[in-house]
């Protein structure tokens, strides 16, 4: 059953990952950070946060002013993030527990303004594409609200074949435009054979186009906000506003 949102069409990417911690917010951040110095006013939107921290806006996600600080966005953080949970849990958990059903024409509201004021969105979604946000509707089911190009982020581990495979599996379910897939964090001095041959496997078996590997990088820094070393020069070889084309 769809949302139904009639949300507008904009220019865009959708970042979603093979799980939690995989570094989605850093991508996200990376690649507005990219468009933006290219001179376009970029539109970041986390529509669900869970873990956030208290303020005078309400609860607000390190990651949403990490992405807001990325893009320079003079919007409000409780825009960028319509909807945030103090629990650190999945958003079905924390509406349950802090009696707050999660709001989806407050995330309509928020992506409308954002698509006003903005050339391309780059939306970020939380955990992994199958995430419950009510009993009813999965992270999959929004994103098909928003109908921007996905770009799957994954964590260099064990078991991250498979992870990345299912997840495009997921997403072509949808009929969702997959942009492509960015594999972070590696680290070539302690690298399996597993992760030296992953990229080639992946590609061959999906036919999905690997966009970058985004190496280990200890600088990185969600909270400072610091995009560390290496992220902006290894993602800044791709064209992303052009990946962002509908």
């Amino acid at each position: 059953m769809p949302l139904n949102l009639n949300l507008p069409k904009k220019a865009g990417l959708f970042i979603t990952g093979t799980d939690t911690s995989v570094g989605k917010t850093l991508i996200a951040g990376a690649i507005a950070r990219i468009i933006t110095d290219k001179g376009l006013k970029v539109g970041v939107f986390k529509p669900i946060a869970t873990g956030c921290h208290r303020s005078w806006e309400g609860p607000v996600s390190y990651d949403t002013e990490f992405l807001c600080h990325c893009s320079n966005s003079d919007l409000s953080l409780s825009t960028i993030t319509p909807v945030g949970f103090l629990t650190q849990a999945t958003p079905v958990v924390c509406a349950t527990q802090e009696g707050k059903p999660t709001d989806f024409e407050q995330i309509a509201r928020a992506y409308r303004e954002i698509c006003e004021h903005s050339d391309i969105v780059i939306a970020e979604g939380i955990g992994g594409v199958r995430v419950p946000l009510t009993m009813e509707f999965d992270l999959l089911d929004l994103a098909v609200e928003f109908g921007l190009p996905v770009v799957i982020v994954a964590r260099v581990k064990r078991g991250m074949i498979n992870h990345i495979l299912m997840t495009i599996d997921c997403v072509r379910a949808t009929k969702l435009k997959i942009a492509g897939i960015v594999i972070n964090g590696y680290n070539a001095t302690e690298s399996t054979m597993v992760e030296e041959t992953a990229e080639e496997v992946i590609s061959q078996c999906s036919g999905v186009e690997i966009l970058s590997v985004v190496p280990f990088d200890e600088t990185i820094d969600i909270k400072e906000p610091s995009l560390g070393k290496f992220i902006i020069p290894t993602l800044a070889e791709r064209d992303w506003a052009k990946l962002a084309q509908r």
